[in-house]
């Protein structure tokens, strides 16, 4: 692991395995180049997370791409989560003009400079795919969570990303059920590696969720700075304080109405007092609920 500037920059322990594995077919070239196209691309990410405020942990290089991992720390809305995702996939778009101009002035079309051409859109076009982890789901979730809840985003969008993980690797294995072909070794490793990928987060949807309440603090001083209208919710006074508080919004500051069954408003509640309220009466697991 290397440090640069506080930034740790680590290689998984299978991507050491590609790579010597790359050597041995001769492949170790085409090999670097993609990966380093790729790590420009998580750059791009880190870049942008950092001029927006947000502090860049990790980027790891994966055998199948890489990830920058980043502590927002509150301070990133939607929008800026959505300018992160695209940093990534623009890096790629600004190395293939850079390549094409280079090709063209120099009148040689050179197979490397068409090879890295080809990479950069691969890996542009293949990341602007709406399945978590990859850009595009990132972006899918963000727009989402502007429209519906917080934590049903969570829940639908990762459920959504399990499922088309599984048809990468129902595709991926396809030749050998139907056709007794070969397989699609790439696809199914790619399939396998989402798979895994989401049912980890999809396990975590709590403990995201309980992150996304502690940030709330941070939105009620910036939605008050703006002079922002809040977002009203109305509740029985018997319903319990999870139900409510998986109502709310990204980005939106809510106050909730508490009313009796006269229809008649009993309280008018900040969403700080409830987010108070519900870490004090907070089971002993720890809050370990199953998503739905």
């Amino acid at each position: 692991m290397i440090n640069v500037r506080g930034v740790n920059l680590s290689l998984h322990p299978l991507f050491v395995l590609v790579m010597l594995t790359s050597v041995l077919t001769g492949h170790f070239i085409e090999i670097m180049t993609l990966f380093t196209l790729v790590f420009i691309h998580e750059l791009g990410h880190a870049t942008a997370a950092a001029l927006l405020g947000a502090r860049v942990l990790t980027i790891q290089m994966l055998p199948f791409g890489g990830v920058a991992v980043i502590d927002d720390q509150g301070k990133l809305n939607a929008w800026k989560e959505i300018i992160i995702a695209l940093a990534g996939p623009l890096q790629n778009g600004i190395m293939i003009v850079i390549l094409l101009l280079l090709r063209n002035v120099s009148g040689v079309g050179h197979e490397y400079i068409n090879y890295m051409i080809q990479g950069n859109a691969v890996i542009a076009l293949f990341n602007l795919l709406p399945i978590l982890p990859l850009d595009g789901g990132k972006i899918m979730q963000a727009l989402l969570s502007l429209i519906i809840p917080y934590h049903r985003t969570l829940v639908w969008t990762f459920r959504a990303s399990i499922v088309t993980s599984l048809l990468f690797c129902i595709y991926g294995v396809s030749p050998l059920l139907w056709q007794n072909g070969p397989v699609h070794l790439n696809l199914l490793a790619v399939g396998i590696f989402l798979l895994y990928s989401n049912i980890v987060d999809y396990r975590n949807i709590p403990y995201r969720f309980i992150r996304f309440l502690l940030g709330r603090d941070e939105l009620f001083y910036r939605e008050a700075a703006k002079g922002s209208i809040a977002l009203p919710i109305v509740s029985l006074p018997m319903k319990h304080l999870e139900p409510v508080l998986r109502l709310f919004k990204r980005d939106r500051y809510h106050m909730v109405y508490v009313m009796n069954e006269q229809g008649r408003i009993v309280a008018v509640l900040p969403e700080q007092r409830l987010i108070r309220s519900y870490f004090a009466a907070r089971p002993p697991d720890g809050g370990k609920s199953k998503p739905k």
